[in-house]
């Protein structure tokens, strides 16, 4: 029992013993008062008795803030402060599904569930892997801001199929089907036709239309597999020399609506009220409104989904680099057929009710400690291009062995990346470096087309610590700095921790600073900034990465033991 102190400004505390078996364990804090509890609970603390091992306690997350909001009368924007951009949201009864834009990331696509549309956890991914020609496994060329853009995730609940549609390097659309979110999903034969910025839409007699184009809006109709196109795509709407794209295509109360976004600060409505083939006309959604995030951009892009009771929100997303495209949630309101954000004094609400959904499960927090256990990688994880999967494993850690000769991160295959939670975070990986081998260079990285790293160097059988900066990409993504080391200091022992903080708030300047520790309590600077590069063209925002390369012959190999995120 918690007590009750009468006072939002009194605290007590309350504490209970937990007993457990080895592994690892989801702790709840439960209300028992039918969902009227409103309390403010501060934080949790775990600590262990005399015969437990406690630096295993402290990687569950001693002394961490609870990452949830206790008051459910309101949630905050960005929903997640991640990048996630390009979203289309689904509900499927009632659990709300999330996809997103991941350029060369491997695996694509990823899929988000929630069930109040507000916390959300990674399910998996739509795309198990870039199968698009050698230059997404960095095979003699790369494909860095190629790969997946604004693709496109439906339910189809008379075969009970999810599809995902995009279009890649603007040649042909791949079509990705599965019966759980979680996969597997399967690959299909592929449309000869970019639907550019694609939105799938399955009607009530289950045809299946998507909208797509640059300015030139088409529908298509699909075959009733869903997997190839029917007859000629009919052009719906031309807004000339105005650039909108970025369909997302549904339908309400028997109208067909098609929204398209004016990049970087506006979004329309096209609607239909004679069938998805039109004719349209169109209104403005919203036009250049202020942002619920300092410094960032107008909400645009995104898509409309209802809630079991019939309640209408609009996931759009906020230009705010250096961390990226974050997802904004608002509500809408329908009158003459025609939609309206909900808007706090004209501008992109802060702060809104929180949706008013059915009771629903605890969702899993991106952020916190994965030891990498399992045969699978947490969906929170995608590769850098396509790896190469004989070089890494998973046994009760995750094993990187050196798949690529190189002096370029950029270049280095096998890079595992995770988004960086805003608006500032630090994540510290514990590696086992007995294995590596003259040459290799392995450890932390904030990755971007501006970078930096600290990681081990093993030269003459003896390791060093090292943080390397200036790493730099050019517009047309080919390396132009391998970096600088800035310090070096020798280390022994066969494990070493690595620490990277990030803060990728709104704007120029931001830093990322590194450090290490040889006992994982005591940690030490090194090096110095990394200024983050808030430009837009790389599309995707700052990434924490982990890396194994090698500047001589392969062979070498360490153990990432465990990745720990947390934020202030």
């Amino acid at each position: 029992e918690v007590p009750n102190t009468g006072s939002w400004e009194t605290f007590e505390s309350a504490e209970a013993d937990l007993s457990s078996v080895t592994g690892i364990h989801t702790v709840y804090l439960v209300s028992s008062d039918n969902g009227t509890y409103n309390g403010d609970v501060d934080w949790i603390e775990f600590s262990a008795d005399s015969t437990a091992d406690s630096d295993t306690v402290a990687d569950t997350g001693a002394d961490t803030d609870i990452p949830w909001d206790t008051d459910n009368s309101n949630f905050t924007n960005p929903v997640i402060w991640e990048d996630l951009a390009d979203c289309e949201v689904i509900r499927v009864d009632d659990t709300f599904y999330y996809t997103a834009s991941t350029m060369h990331y491997s695996p694509g696509a990823p899929v988000l569930r929630s069930y109040d549309l507000v916390n959300w956890e990674y399910a998996g991914h739509s795309v198990p892997s870039l199968d698009w020609g050698n230059k997404y496994n960095m095979d003699g060329d790369n494909a860095y801001v190629n790969g997946i853009w604004a693709s496109t995730l439906q339910y189809r609940p008379d075969n009970k199929t999810f599809y995902w549609l995009g279009c890649v390097d603007f040649l042909k659309t791949y079509v990705y089907t599965a019966t759980s979110i979680d996969g597997p999903w399967e690959a299909h034969s592929t449309i000869n036709n970019c639907y550019y910025d694609a939105g799938l839409f399955i009607d009530d007699d289950n045809k299946m239309y998507v909208a797509y184009g640059n300015s030139k809006i088409y529908v298509a109709e699909l075959s009733s597999d869903g997997k190839s196109q029917v007859g000629t795509p009919q052009m719906v709407y031309d807004s000339g020399n105005v650039t909108l794209e970025g369909s997302r295509f549904f339908k309400h109360e028997g109208s067909y609506y098609i929204l398209l976004t004016r990049p970087p600060n506006a979004e329309f409505v096209l609607r239909s009220t004679n069938g998805p083939l039109g004719p349209y006309t169109i209104q403005t959604l919203v036009d250049n409104v202020s942002s619920p995030i300092q410094g960032g951009g107008a909400p645009h892009q995104g898509g409309f989904v209802n809630t079991s009771k019939g309640d209408w929100y609009y996931m759009a997303f906020v230009d705010a680099y250096p961390g990226g495209r974050m997802p904004v949630l608002a509500p809408v309101t329908w009158a003459n057929g025609w939609p309206s954000v909900q808007l706090v004094n004209g501008g992109w609400g802060s702060s809104y009710p929180h949706p008013d959904v059915p009771a629903h499960h605890v969702v899993r927090s991106s952020v916190g400690t994965d030891t990498f256990t399992g045969t699978a990688l947490r969906p929170e994880w995608e590769w850098n291009h396509n790896p190469v999967n004989t070089s890494w494993s998973l046994n009760n850690g995750l094993v990187l062995k050196t798949a690529t000769v190189t002096n370029d991160i950029y270049s280095a295959r096998n890079t595992l990346t995770r988004r960086i939670r805003g608006p500032k975070s630090t994540a510290t990986i514990k590696m086992d470096i007995s294995q590596m081998a003259d040459g290799d260079r392995a450890g932390l990285a904030v990755f971007r087309q501006t970078s930096a790293w600290v990681g081990v160097k093993r030269t003459g059988g003896s390791n060093s610590v090292v943080m390397t900066n200036g790493l730099t990409m050019d517009n047309n993504w080919n390396t132009t700095s391998t970096g600088t080391e800035v310090e070096s200091v020798s280390v022994s022992g066969s494990q070493i921790w690595l620490r990277a903080t990030a803060d990728i708030q709104t704007g120029s300047g931001r830093q990322a600073n590194f450090s290490y520790s040889t006992d994982g309590k005591t940690f030490t600077t090194i090096g110095n900034n990394l200024t983050l590069n808030n430009e837009w063209q790389f599309f995707m925002g700052y990434r924490f990465a982990i890396f194994n390369f090698t500047t001589t012959s392969t062979g070498g190999l360490v153990k990432v033991e465990s990745f720990e995120e947390t934020t202030p």
